[in-house]
């Protein structure tokens, strides 16, 4: 008699709760967002706003985007989750919306900083309006990388 195998069903990698957070790769993305993020906004409310249209917006998406992505990562420490599909969908969605907006930010930003060049206090604010579009360039990639590998995980 021939045992018949049963073929296993394919199993979701588990949810990660806890530490283990912080070593798995697409979640393990979720802090170096918070925190580059967090310079983003440190930085563009350290200069004077001289073009408040384009720099508010990167002020809201930037504190905005921080702020949920540190619930994210508060949820996901706790395991407030239970390793439900449902997160990852959810976690998808909200960093492929968030790399959409940080792009059109990183890019009011540095539009912000190319015209504070020849502003009255330039090479100050010019340095600061530099980092800025750096680290928010840096946190649209880290939104990327993140959207992309859960959506292919």
């Amino acid at each position: 008699m021939a045992s018949a195998c049963i073929p296993a069903a394919p199993t979701q990698p588990a949810l990660p709760s806890g530490p283990a957070v912080f070593k798995t790769v697409p979640y393990a993305f979720i802090l170096p967002e918070i925190l580059c993020g967090t310079w983003v906004w440190i930085l563009v409310a350290a200069t004077s706003v001289s073009f408040p249209l384009l720099q508010g917006w990167v002020m809201y998406v930037s504190l905005s985007s921080c702020l949920i992505s540190l619930l994210l990562l508060l949820s996901y420490l706790f395991g407030f989750h239970k390793n439900s599909e449902n997160w990852k969908v959810l976690d998808s969605l909200y960093h492929g919306a968030t790399a959409i907006l940080y792009m059109s930010a990183a890019v009011l930003q540095a539009n912000a900083t190319i015209n504070s060049e020849f502003g009255p206090h330039s090479p100050l604010y010019y340095q600061l309006n530099s980092a800025a579009s750096f680290f928010a360039f840096i946190t649209t990639f880290l939104y990327i990388l993140h959207a992309f590998s859960i959506y292919y995980q």
